[in-house]
């Protein structure tokens, strides 16, 4: 159980019942005092008196507290150096102020200085002696009036606390020297609290700003469990989420608390992170390096706060190996002039009471020297006065009390001694002063009652002697801009176990780029997993959050951490399929053009004239057309390139299936005629057949006109099909006017596929039908299986296969219809006469002009004259038709 609350209860009473004195009317009671006096350790007489409390000693030893006879007085021992150089600090500020012609010429300071042994029940025993006084005469009344104007004090924001607590109501200002919770800035609960020492808001968040500066996301922290503690690492706790640095553990203890102290260690002991923020107290510090030291727990960077960094007590002969690297803020260390030829000589000739027995002011107890014993041996000793941090804001805590003071007595060449100043009339004078002590530094206090926040980063070096130095490293101010108020020279640090190189302490490595971090389930946020970014997203820096999504354009590198323009894809004359299908291409056109060639060449043979040489001339030039057309749907898409390619398509085709359509209706309607002297040829004869080529070509020249006219095919970037690339292609803009175009060839395709088959059975030396019929089920087959295969290929391959349905079916009708005419011209010139022209094949069961004609099939001449109907009726019925009509047509027999 802590100190506190085993006499919590009593001091309360006590504290009751020395309001209920104060509050009672003077001029009805007397004063009495209420148990033993409690006599300051060092005092000096003076009109206007300074109080003061430090722990000058650290091990309180208590009573015997059994209630049946009087306690005696708590005894104290353990010299704090640090804060006995600060009781020499102030007493060397008031004989400096009591000498000077300029401040308070003619007023003496006195002070009364209560040692607190670190203890609140020493503190709060010490802060009641300092508002009552010591002794009181039998007729004295109490008149409401505190002995002191001032307390400096306390060391420890805990004790700071309770201090200002108990002297607030009385409206008498305490101003610390080293109470840095922030908690004190409450101005509503501490409205007389001052301190020349900045809060721990600034540090606090400076311990933030330097673990991010130096890279440390991962690490611990240990504080003192209370109000210094608690308060500055909440603060701490605060920046540091908002830095992005995670917590692997928060502990607390106090140093009461060994079993507490236990767990820390064994904590520290099984943990990751390798830097320990310890916002701890010298005493605090000194429990854990031991148990650390106990226990062999090196390696740990620790980072550390003005209360222990520079505390000299630390350094032992083992405490190198723990301690030695830590980086912390500290106090600016200022020079003192004449401070350290002080505390060897005149302070031991002055302040002592013991050794001056003429003053009788006080009991016997302040006198007697056996209290001073263990002061004594310090009295020549001064190595460490050049590390004492703190003593200039001792220094100028009584200063800024002589400054109140100067301005309240309006002293200019003298004071008004006779003027009654009240503690709250110090206090308010307080929140006015701003001054420059002879140091150079200006002092004032801001709205909350404290100072800049100026601190040195400090780190524990080692000298080749052995001896531990604390180095400064860098600083912090809170007076310069934001972009300035830090700076750490990482260079000039020797790191955790005198290392040169700075240590790491993550939960996870860093991602790098081409990753995001994933948060593992269940950890803080630093713990985490790297995942590479998916495609078409990139992170271009280490520890990115998300990955970002690359313009509709551009494609993620491989590395994932570069948006690059992706590869844009269509049908090139360069690729190899580009070439195969232009080869192919120009190898049709080339062969129709040679066709064309040998047809013009042969234009007087019979073959030629027999199978309508206008309309074979004309089906030969719209074939060239639809091998060349293909060209067009090579090569990079353009607006021109699209109409072009489309429309030229439709039309040349049209104009193909149209010259084939002629040829079969002219075919079907010469070998479907009754009589060869018939008239039914006269419907069919060129210029009717040239006009119904041209009329179902202009059906189709309208089509694609409205189709360009309403909604014409465009270039299209296609970024949906790829991730990875842009298939460049054509989009047909209107849907409706493409299919209106391959249904029109489409329509005609088999209207002329069954003209062509019911044709089919015509006799052979001039059934051109047969390969009508053929090429239109080539034609047919090849897009009605064309229409699939377009829709399921991607990108390019599209393309390919538009143009190899088109070069298929031109193929099918070039071969079809005029290979067999090519090949009789070529290689069998002896069947292209007229002679074999007007053979005619008959079985020989068949009669002519009375002849028995068999089942064997010969060759027959043609008459010259008109065949009898009963001729004719036994051709048609032996599957045997004459040439007359088709060759009369022609006006070639």
């Amino acid at each position: 159980m802590k100190l506190n609350s085993i006499f919590g209860m009593p001091v309360f009473l006590y504290t009751i019942l020395l309001f209920h004195q104060f509050h009672t009317k003077a001029e009805t009671y007397l004063c009495n005092m209420i148990g033993d006096p409690k006599y300051p350790l060092l005092f000096k007489d003076g009109a206007i008196t300074i109080g003061a409390l430090f722990p000058i000693r650290s091990i309180e030893t208590l009573p015997s507290f059994v209630f049946t006879k009087k306690p005696q007085p708590l005894s104290c021992s353990s010299v704090n150096l640090r804060d006995f150089r600060r009781a020499q600090t102030m007493i060397f500020a008031i004989e400096e102020i009591n000498r000077s012609e300029s401040l308070l010429p003619n007023i003496s300071i006195g002070y009364r200085i209560y040692d607190t042994c670190g203890s609140r029940l020493s503190s709060m025993s010490a802060t009641m002696a300092l508002m009552n006084g010591q002794e009181f005469a039998a007729e004295d009344t109490c008149n409401g009036q505190s002995p002191i104007h001032a307390i400096i004090g306390e060391t420890e924001s805990s004790a700071t606390v309770i201090l200002s607590r108990t002297t607030g109501p009385f409206k008498i200002p305490v101003i610390s020297h080293s109470a840095t919770c922030e908690c004190l800035s409450n101005r509503k609960n501490y409205p007389y609290f001052f301190r020349t020492i900045a809060s721990d808001y600034h540090q606090s968040r400076a311990l933030a700003y330097i673990v991010k500066h130096l890279g440390w996301s991962w690490v611990g922290t240990v504080n003192t469990d209370n109000d210094y503690g608690n308060n500055g690492m909440a603060i701490f706790l605060s920046t540091a989420k908002e830095e992005g640095i995670c917590v692997e553990y928060s502990l607390k203890f106090y140093r009461t608390e060994s079993d507490k102290l236990q767990k820390v260690v064994e904590t520290i002991k099984k943990s990751t992170s390798k830097v320990i923020v310890a916002f701890l107290t010298s005493y605090e510090m000194y429990n854990l390096l031991e148990l650390l030291s106990i226990q062999n727990i090196t390696g740990l960077q620790m980072i550390g706060v003005e209360a222990w960094i520079t505390a000299k007590r630390l350094i032992t002969p083992n405490s190198f190996h723990i301690l030695g690297g830590s980086l912390g803020f500290a106090v600016r260390q200022i020079y003192i002039e004449g401070f350290e030829d002080y505390v060897t000589k005149v302070f031991w000739e002055t302040a002592f009471p013991c050794l001056h027995t003429e003053q009788k002011n006080y009991s016997q107890y302040a006198i007697n020297c056996n209290i001073y014993q263990d002061l004594l041996v310090l009295k020549s000793f001064s190595d460490d006065v050049p590390e004492q941090r703190y003593a200039s804001n001792v220094y100028n805590s009584v200063y800024a009390v002589a400054h109140s003071l100067h301005s309240l007595l309006k002293c200019k060449d003298g004071c008004e001694k006779d003027l009654l100043i009240q503690p709250q009339q110090v206090a308010e004078a307080l929140k006015k002063v701003h001054f420059t002590v002879k140091m150079g530094n200006s002092v004032w206090f801001d709205s909350s009652g404290g100072v800049i926040a100026q601190y040195e980063v400090i780190n524990w070096q080692q000298d080749s002697d052995g001896s531990v130095q604390f180095k400064p490293v860098g600083y912090y101010d809170a007076s310069l801009p934001p972009d300035q108020r830090f700076l750490l020279n990482a260079e000039n640090i020797i790191w955790v176990g005198g290392q040169l190189e700075k240590p790491r302490s993550v939960c996870s490595e860093s991602c790098p780029p081409g990753t995001r971090k994933a948060t593992q389930k269940g950890r803080p946020v630093c713990c985490y997993d790297c995942i590479p970014c998916a495609e078409g997203e990139i992170s271009n820096e280490t520890d990115s959050n998300d990955c970002k999504q690359c313009p509709d354009e551009y494609r993620s590198n491989a590395e994932k951490n570069k948006c690059v323009l992706k590869d844009v894809e269509f049908l090139s004359f360069t690729e190899v399929m580009g070439i195969v299908l232009l080869l192919f291409s120009l190898f049709g056109a080339g062969l129709t053009v040679l066709m064309v060639i040998l047809f013009y060449s042969k234009k007087d043979t019979p073959i030629v004239k027999a199978n309508n040489s206008e309309l074979s001339f004309l089906l030969l030039f719209s074939l060239s057309l639809c091998f060349l057309c293909s060209l067009t749907f090579i090569g990079q898409p353009t607006e021109w390139s699209c109409m072009l390619r489309h429309t030229a398509f439709g039309i040349t085709f049209v104009l193909c299936i149209s010259c084939v359509l002629g040829k079969t209706i002219v075919v079907l309607m010469a070998f479907k005629s009754t009589l060869p002297g018939g008239n039914v040829m006269k419907w069919f004869g060129p210029a009717q057949q040239r006009l119904s080529v041209l009329s179902l070509t202009l059906i189709q020249v309208l089509i694609c006109v409205l189709w360009l006219t309403i909604s014409p095919p465009f270039p299209y970037k296609n970024m949906k099909y790829y991730h990875e690339k842009i298939i460049l292609e054509c989009s047909l803009g209107s849907t409706t006017g493409f299919s209106a175009v391959l249904g029109y060839i489409g329509l005609l395709a088999i209207l002329c596929f069954i003209l062509a088959f019911l044709a089919r059975t015509l006799p052979d030396n001039f059934n051109e039908a047969k390969f009508i019929t053929f090429s239109m089920f080539i034609f047919c087959a090849v897009w009605i299986t064309f229409i699939p295969a377009y829709v399921s290929s991607p990108g390019k391959f599209t393309v390919a296969v538009e143009i190899f349905a088109i070069l298929s079916s031109s193929f099918g009708l070039l071969f079809c219809i005029f290979s067999p005419k090519c090949y009789i011209m070529l290689f069998k010139p002896e069947q292209n006469t007229k002679k074999h022209m007007m053979g005619k094949t008959m079985t020989q069961n068949t009669l002519v002009n009375g002849q028995s004609l068999g089942s064997k099939p010969t060759k027959l001449m043609l008459w010259s004259g008109q065949p009898n109907l009963q001729t004719l009726i036994q051709l048609r019925t032996c599957g045997v038709i004459s040439k007359m009509l088709f060759l009369k047509q022609n006006q070639e027999m």
